[in-house]
């Protein structure tokens, strides 16, 4: 079983830095704090700041602090807990961290063991507990609300809801399992529950749904440049993430490897990919170059082909091709502050005029990267699925709700529609934490969190 009550303790904030955090938590947290700084702090209330020096075990004075005192249960973890407060010196914080161990009355924290204290006492579900670790890596305005919103339970008041209503159901299954043999009829009319239940696999697959688009939010919606070779796709990459990030020349494939950017729109994420131009070549590095363009594409949401001149037959056919499987696709005209034709349309696509190298038009561009993220009607809703763990729990109670419609409809046994659903609320209770009992997979959780946290 994991433990809750010992003391542990480890820095909340890197190294190098102004202000250094080191955190203390467990039943020995004051008591350990106040050796340090020759004090009794057993007494001391929670929600109190105390200005004090750390000592070193031969007297001396390592730093002036400040403590920040939380007591039982009102902490983020919901244990006593002292927060050090000390400069960042790399020098300080270990010296800190090493009088706290050589006191023997507390260890060293596990990746996430503070916020998993947190989950075990009751102060968040698992569902905000991990949400915990997305607003620590959140980059942009969206991928924080969304963090954010998912911290203060509003996925899990969603997901409770939907227990509750599937619970509801299974009740009403079971009634007509317990009084249909008496009465020889079913207690509960069969095409009412299948609508119900029908119900709750739209809600479930809604839920599924959004972790895509949840996935990009958090991760960066993926954007590859293409195009034949010299066209542009390096002004036009280092245009738009500001940045030099890629070399530019006149030279044909001097675009040997995949270079990346990023560049956030309105609060979103974009990460922007510039690849080797597409051509016949002998060159095997060059070649080697081409083959990376084609990976880069398999993994983008959305492509940006550039041209600089109205394509042939054999470009239109490359267009077409890349259009049937990559349906975000923007075709982009370059170097329009050049006296030459305007290509205007390919086929019934409308070709986005820019100049890269002036920075014409590509405010414009932006805005139609943008507008291709509407596609996610999840965009401006609440409940967004950003955890593998969370989709894959889904899933599994999609299949159960799945079997249960389908044992409504063939007249199975009420016994074995109840079981269906019960490993439906099962799979969703999952998510939440209500249904994890294995300390082996709480580890596992929270060992992708930082240190301190």
């Amino acid at each position: 079983m994991i433990e809750t009550k010992d003391t542990i303790c480890a820095p909340a904030t890197p190294c190098g830095g102004a202000l250094g955090i080191i955190r203390v938590d467990g039943e020995n947290a004051t008591k350990v704090v106040g050796i340090l700084t020759n004090s009794n702090l057993s007494r001391a209330r929670g929600h109190t700041l105390r200005v004090t020096k750390i000592l070193d075990s031969n007297g001396k004075d390592i730093d002036d602090v400040v403590l920040a005192i939380y007591r039982a249960p009102k902490s983020y973890t919901g244990n006593d807990m002292v927060e050090i407060s000390c400069h960042g010196s790399e020098y300080i914080m270990k010296a800190i961290m090493q009088e706290l161990l050589v006191t023997k009355k507390c260890r060293m924290a596990k990746n996430g063991e503070f916020t998993m204290r947190a989950y075990l006492n009751g102060k968040m579900d698992l569902a905000q507990a991990e949400a915990v670790a997305d607003l620590i890596a959140s980059n942009s305005e969206k991928s924080h609300r969304v963090a954010m919103l998912q911290l203060r339970g509003h996925v899990s008041n969603v997901l409770d809801a939907l227990v509750s209503d599937l619970d509801i159901l299974r009740q009403l299954i079971t009634l007509e399992l317990d009084f249909s043999d008496e009465q020889h009829e079913q207690f509960a009319d069969r095409e009412r529950l299948t609508r119900a239940a029908d119900n709750m696999r739209i809600k479930l697959q809604w839920l599924i749904s959004s972790f895509a688009w949840g996935v990009y939010l958090r991760d960066g919606i993926p954007v590859v440049l293409m195009g034949k070779t010299n066209v542009g796709k390096s002004t036009l990459l280092n245009q738009l993430v500001g940045d030099e990030k890629a070399i530019v020349c006149d030279i044909h494939g001097t675009t040997r490897d995949a270079i990346d950017g990023t560049l956030t729109i309105e609060g979103i994420t974009f990460q922007i990919t510039d690849t080797a131009g597409l051509r016949q070549t002998t060159d095997t590095v060059e070649q080697l170059g081409i083959n990376k363009t084609m990976e880069q594409l398999e993994r983008s949401l959305i492509v940006v082909w550039v041209m600089d001149k109205v394509p042939d037959l054999q470009e239109i056919k490359m267009i077409e091709d890349i259009a049937s499987d990559h349906p975000f696709l923007l075709l982009v005209e370059n170097k329009t502050d050049l006296e030459r034709e305007r290509i205007g349309k390919v086929g019934d696509r409308m070709v986005i005029p820019i100049s890269a190298k002036e920075g014409m038009g590509l405010d414009n561009l932006k805005q139609e990267l943008y507008n291709l993220t509407a596609w996610g009607k999840f965009m401006d809703d609440n409940t967004i699925i950003t955890s593998a763990r969370h989709y894959e729990a889904l899933c599994s109670a999609k299949d159960s709700i799945d079997e249960v419609i389908a044992g409504l409809n063939g007249q199975l046994p009420t016994d074995m529609i109840c079981e269906d659903l019960q490993n439906c609320i099962n799979a969703i209770s999952e998510i939440t934490g209500e249904t994890i009992t294995t300390d082996d997979i709480l580890e596992n959780i929270f060992s992708h969190f930082c240190i301190g946290k």
